[in-house]
């Protein structure tokens, strides 16, 4: 298969949500973010908005509040989290980047994924690991959250995004799935798909299990 520099970082990022203490270098981080500035968006309009955070009292606080948000919740399953006293939304890693966007335009969360994405790929470039964190998306609207979100510079907005980095612990190393399966040609169906996508939605439930203890590096 050919391959470069480039392809091959795409294909061997993997989230990570097993972090050391070590704290991410300042010209590391600063490489990070200018990364996510070079992503793709709409009309190039470029109202997206990053803010790092590395004090760790910072992190702990924002972790505490988006437990509270979670223990407010109506869903059991948030709830649960909410009381989990070992429950860490950021994975403890040292580094978190909080990206939001102007809701100028229907697009903006889009570009907003699209320089997480950069972000990822410099992050592995570098040796440095990282994972999308979906907890502030969900918990930005709670008034103890957006309190926080405020006093750390994050601009009002309907969502954001957050992800975090830092140096990876040890884990083991999960395949990703054959994209021959997910590939298509003008059209055309290349390789069979129905099969595959049925047996992982009946055995979804046994596959999450399965895939919990290796999920440290997907």
């Amino acid at each position: 298969m050919k391959t470069n520099e480039v392809l091959e970082n795409i294909r061997t990022r993997r989230s990570i949500r097993a972090y050391t203490s070590q704290p991410v270098a300042e010209e590391d981080l600063q490489l990070i973010l200018e990364a996510a500035t070079y992503a793709p968006n709409g009309m190039h309009y470029e109202t997206w908005h990053f803010t790092a955070i590395q004090d760790a009292e910072k992190l702990k606080e924002l972790n505490r509040r988006i437990k509270g948000a979670f223990a407010r919740s109506d869903d059991p399953r948030l709830q649960e989290r909410g009381h989990n006293e070992n429950y860490c939304c950021y994975y403890h890693a040292p580094a978190l980047v909080i990206v939001s966007n102007e809701p100028v335009q229907w697009w903006a969360s889009m570009d907003c994924a699209c320089a997480i994405e950069n972000m990822f790929l410099a992050a592995h470039s570098l040796g440095i690991g990282s994972c999308w964190i979906n907890q502030p998306g969900s918990t930005c609207d709670d008034y103890e959250v957006r309190e926080l979100l405020t006093a750390l510079g994050v601009p009002t907005s309907p969502g954001v995004r957050m992800c975090c980095f830092g140096i990876c612990r040890p884990a083991c190393s999960v395949e990703r799935k054959s994209s021959e399966s997910r590939l298509y040609y003008d059209g055309e169906i290349m390789f069979p798909v129905v099969s595959t996508f049925c047996f992982f939605s009946s055995r979804r439930s046994a596959r999450r299990k399965y895939c919990r203890k290796q999920w440290l590096n997907i």
